[in-house]
């Protein structure tokens, strides 16, 4: 039914998470983000935004042609509204849900991601002391907001667990690498722990282990080559000739 056009970040595993916990088929295809594939003719097709995750239906409810969805939240809403699961649908509790999808979009992956990159960084791009803080604080604040949520309620959004648990569990798995200390949030802690015994949940975040490769394997000039191809991008040129 889907081709999940996927590689083993966060932001892919939200997707193959909920997958995984419908039990419906789906195909991967690898798009290795080191390589550069999302930039491929092909891929952009289907994602302008040259990123992944991009899935691919192949049996669209209007029985149409091959309908392609990015943003992996974007992408989680469809499916679950497609197939009628882990997303209600009375308004109040619909909202609450979606709210939560985008407050991950939002809030919680870019400023996490980003404190990632100021971390590997290091000190080869002069003192990074500055934005090391500004991410660590933006992170403590971000897992407390799920911390003081959580606290009088088992999940998220309430009483369910939804597409907003899935879609937040990849990036506040990786607490330690952030730099926080799960014991001062230990609501958050109880609720990890929950999502991380689900066998769905760890089938999901397994999908493509196979796939990375330790990037202290690879030769200098293969590393550079691939900080040159996904750190400061700029704007693609748009062919001549459109609609002006």
């Amino acid at each position: 039914m889907f081709d999940l056009h996927y590689w083993p970040t966060p932001n892919g595993k939200k997707v193959t998470i909920l997958l995984e916990e419908l039990g419906v088929p789906y195909r991967v295809v690898p798009c290795n983000i080191g390589r550069g594939d999302q930039f491929t003719p092909e891929f952009l097709a289907i994602n302008p935004n040259h990123r992944m995750p991009v899935l691919v239906d192949n049996a669209p409810a209007d029985g149409g042609p091959p309908l392609s969805v990015f943003e992996s939240g974007a992408i989680m809403l469809y499916i679950a509204s497609k197939l009628g699961r882990f997303l209600p649908q009375s308004a109040r509790r619909k909202a609450e849900v979606q709210q939560w999808v985008m407050w991950q979009m939002a809030n919680q992956g870019p400023k996490l991601g980003e404190g990632g990159h100021f971390r590997r960084l290091g000190d080869s791009k002069g003192d990074q002391s500055y934005a090391l803080k500004r991410y660590g604080d933006e992170a403590n604040r971000l897992y407390g907001v799920m911390n003081n949520r959580l606290y009088d309620r088992r999940y998220l959004a309430g009483e369910e667990y939804s597409v907003a648990d899935m879609i937040c569990y990849p990036w506040a798995a990786n607490w330690q690498a952030q730099g926080q200390d799960i014991e001062e949030f230990p609501y958050f802690k109880r609720w990890l722990h929950e999502l991380a015994a689900r066998p769905a949940v760890q089938a999901g975040m397994a999908v493509g282990a196979d796939f990375a490769q330790d990037p202290a394997t690879l030769p200098q000039e293969e590393r550079d080559r691939r900080a040159a191809l996904l750190y400061n991008q700029r704007a693609r040129p748009a062919p001549a000739g459109g609609l002006l």
